[in-house]
């Protein structure tokens, strides 16, 4: 197998790391591989979740097909480099779609599983990885399938583990049954935070979500757009067609005035009465792919994201939390806020019962500051990070908000006794403990 060094970053590029990759083709290969270094796919974890500087990695995108499917059952069988998006695109005429969707598709199977993300429908779904029936784990013995039945501490500790048990060759999905040419999505003005919250506590729909106007201050704090979808049979409207960013945009781009004008446009794009659409399944639940590239919109020195979740109790905190968002003067246009059930599926699962937001932030000084006070405030309220968007949070933090981590590291110990599948997240955090 061929090794080529390159210089990678998370897709918020604010972090990067030199790193010597080698990119299968045939499942095969997999074996000799599984002790060269940890699985990546296409890199759109946030911060250092996919890095490993200094070492190796294994680019699992080649490995993307889609192998066998049970229309019986439901059941779906894909190599684990491949895409949601494209599932869906392939599943979909056929009534069915992926149980659980992150916000891009072009985040991979093993990442999804890596990561167990969560969706738009977390409150009624839960998490991806409660919709994984089976995987193959390589080894250098071989592959071994992995079921929650037969081995079920080290399928915990691989859905949300961050590739740390082994490397994913393939996974069987459990799809949902879905009349999916089409979703019918409702858009609502929502004035302030209380109405933000009701609102999105009272959403009956399979899908919901919330745009949160980041820099509304005062009254009109915590006010956005409230999103509800079903799928549904019809005239599927045409796509535009996908667009580039070519070049990194200037730091003037993303400033505080023009995030404020746009954040009121976009706010007023809805009508005060509401309004119901028919969109592409894409254009729902991928919104920003239509934009390839975006992340250079934050130019060259890239960006960080906040994303936490915080018990449905802590609603004060989280007005804490919005507030020293839309203060900082920091906020880009992209920030969501969604209510969140309890469905998880591993040991350092993010999603838990409750609210999450996200927020990005150029990568600018008072960036990180401001994060890391987040950050603590997140851990005071009994909350927690999400591994797939952070890049600032510290080592001693991790134990509050994820309490079955020492359950994960005696799992992952036996798995990986030699400690070759370490990223550069898992250094930073010490989540693997004293060697």
């Amino acid at each position: 197998m061929r090794w080529k060094t390159a210089d990678i970053a998370g897709w918020g590029r604010a972090i990067r790391a030199r790193t010597e990759l080698a990119r299968p083709e045939r499942r095969r290969d997999l074996a000799a591989l599984a002790l060269d270094g940890p699985a990546i796919g296409m890199r759109r974890s946030y911060g250092d979740a996919p890095l490993n500087g200094g070492g190796r990695a294994v680019d699992m995108t080649r490995l993307d097909r889609m192998l066998s499917f049970d229309a019986e059952a439901g059941l779906l069988e894909v190599e684990a480099g491949a895409r949601i998006g494209e599932i869906a695109a392939a599943m979909a005429p056929r009534g069915w779609l992926p149980a659980v969707m992150p916000g891009t598709g072009f985040a991979t199977v093993g990442g999804c599983i890596g990561m167990d993300v969560h969706g738009k429908n977390h409150h009624g779904a839960g998490s991806f990885g409660q919709h994984v029936a089976a995987f193959d784990l390589a080894t250098p013995d071989g592959p071994r399938r992995i079921t929650p039945e037969d081995a079920p501490d080290l399928f915990r500790a691989t859905m949300g583990g961050l590739g740390q048990t082994g490397i994913v060759a393939t996974a069987t999905l459990r799809l949902k049954p879905a009349p999916s040419d089409v979703i019918m999505v409702t858009e609502r003005r929502v004035e302030d935070f209380d109405e933000h919250l009701a609102t999105l506590d009272a959403a009956e729909a399979t899908y919901v979500v919330g745009w949160i106007d980041a820099t509304a201050r005062g009254r009109a704090l915590g006010r956005g757009i409230v999103e509800e979808g079903e799928t549904g049979r019809g005239l599927v409207p045409a796509r535009g067609k996908a667009r580039r960013v070519p070049v990194d945009a200037p730091g003037f781009a993303l400033s505080a005035p023009v995030v404020r004008v746009f954040n009121e446009m976009y706010f007023r794009r809805v009508p005060a009465s509401g309004r119901t659409l028919v969109k592409p399944i894409g254009d729902f639940f991928f919104p920003l792919d239509r934009i390839h590239d975006w992340n250079r919109l934050y130019g060259k020195r890239g960006f960080h994201q906040f994303q936490c979740v915080l018990p449905p109790d802590r609603g004060d905190e989280l007005r804490a939390i919005v507030e020293a968002v839309a203060t900082s003067g920091l906020a880009s246009p992209l920030a969501v806020l969604k209510r969140m059930g309890p469905g998880r599926a591993g040991h350092l699962s993010f999603p838990a019962e409750g609210w999450t937001l996200a927020v990005d932030f150029p990568n600018r000084t008072a960036a990180a500051p401001l994060i890391r006070r987040l950050i603590g405030k997140t851990v005071e309220a009994g909350g927690r990070v999400y591994f797939a968007k952070d890049s600032l949070a510290e080592a001693g933090q991790i134990a509050a908000m994820y309490p079955e981590l020492d359950d994960w590291r005696r799992i992952v110990a036996a798995a990986d006794p030699d400690r070759r599948l370490v990223t550069d997240l898992v250094r930073r955090l010490d989540l693997r403990g004293a060697a």
